[in-house]
């Protein structure tokens, strides 16, 4: 089977994925192709697998580790007031982690719901030629290699 995730994954390991910030112990720290919510980011695990439950128990610790690090990247490069992190594969059938700064400015109708109660047409996409975007990537970047270097 080929998922979005296993193309992603794909052109990472071929360094022509431009969402990639690090290259993780599990798999591959991305940016969100739409910025729903400013520093969306994702982890996608190499080797690709369909379900976190088909890794071994130290490959499960690691991936969630790693899902972690992104995390506390986020909340460094964005100042975001919490991290979200969900798993959930019903429409991409293959393990990838969405990790989800969410702010105290979010419209109080959204703020304390799900990300996907957000209307994603509207959302700003990922455009690497944005100045604003290119230097949100850079922030997460280095936030990140700090954190694998410690």
């Amino acid at each position: 089977m080929s998922t979005l995730i296993h193309q992603r994954v794909e052109l990472a390991r071929q360094g022509q994925n431009p969402t990639v910030l690090a290259r993780m112990e599990s798999g591959w720290a991305v940016i969100g192709d739409v910025q729903i919510l400013n520093g969306y980011c994702l982890l996608l695990p190499d080797p690709v697998v369909a379900t976190l439950n088909d890794l071994g128990l130290r490959e499960r610790e690691i991936f969630l580790r790693d899902m972690s690090i992104l995390g506390d990247a986020i909340l460094e490069a964005t100042g975001a007031a919490r991290i979200n992190y969900e798993i959930l594969g019903n429409s991409e059938p293959a393990l990838h982690a969405h990790v989800i700064p969410r702010y105290q400015a979010e419209p109080e109708n959204l703020r304390a719901g799900p990300v996907w109660f957000y209307d994603f047409s509207k959302a700003p996409r990922l455009n690497l030629e944005n100045p604003a975007h290119q230097a949100l990537k850079a922030k997460l970047e280095v936030a990140l290699r700090a954190r694998l270097k410690s």
